[in-house]
């Protein structure tokens, strides 16, 4: 979809400031929101598509002042709403009045869960899919305009550019984000000019890589 999440490639957004010796939690809660939000992904509630989806609904005017894990917490709270995990009393009051709605939900362990935060879970499909494209072809992202969770950005949907390397293949955000179908398919390093993507005042060597899924490109004939 197009919000105010996406905004790579553009200007006049403000400094990235580096905050020096930053800690990893700034307040006690974002820890426990962190905690929070891994220990539902780990018992199989939700996936990652399906949270990146729900934060990209924040209203615009609270997504430039939210804080990171305010808006992990509005997405955490949404999705178990929308589960029927949790109801607004609950998340008003703080204290539980329906456990019935999480019976029978097995808990994540706790050796899974610290496996997980040491280690980057695998992502990737194991199928024999043909790959649509290879090492060197032109291609040309496709102009859409999805109003569901997708993973190409704006500034590079209609640009040309040239395959890099195959990275296997995964899940499609876009239909994953929404519970399914899965689809499948191979994932692409694409390099794209700094002239193609910004024109002629860009640096002429500058490139930059983004990878993306087979139905987010073209061959470009």
């Amino acid at each position: 979809m197009n919000g105010i999440h996406d905004i790579g490639g553009m200007d006049n957004i403000g400094p990235v400031n580096i905050e020096k010796d930053e800690p990893v939690f700034h307040e006690d809660w974002e820890s426990r929101v962190y905690a929070m939000t891994l220990a539902t992904m780990g018992a199989g509630i939700f996936v990652t598509d399906e949270v990146r989806y729900m934060t990209e609904t924040i209203p615009p005017a609270d997504y430039l002042t939210f804080k990171y894990y305010e808006k992990w917490l509005y997405s955490l709270e949404r999705m178990m709403l929308q589960k029927n995990m949790v109801t607004p009393e609950e998340l008003e009051s703080g204290e539980v009045s329906a456990p019935e709605l999480t019976a029978g939900i097995e808990a994540a362990s706790l050796e899974r869960m610290a496996y997980g935060m040491k280690n980057r879970m695998p992502v990737f499909v194991d199928a024999d899919i043909p790959p649509r494209f290879k090492a060197g072809d032109a291609i040309v992202t496709r102009n859409i305009n999805p109003l569901h969770h997708t993973r190409i950005p704006r500034y590079i949907r209609g640009r040309r550019g040239v395959v890099e390397m195959d990275h296997g293949i995964f899940l499609l955000p876009d239909t994953n984000a929404h519970g399914g179908p899965d689809k499948p398919q191979h994932v692409y390093s694409v390099r794209f000019s700094a002239r193609e993507l910004w024109g002629e005042d860009a640096p002429a060597n500058d490139s930059l890589y983004i990878d993306l899924f087979d139905d987010y490109m073209d061959p470009d004939k």
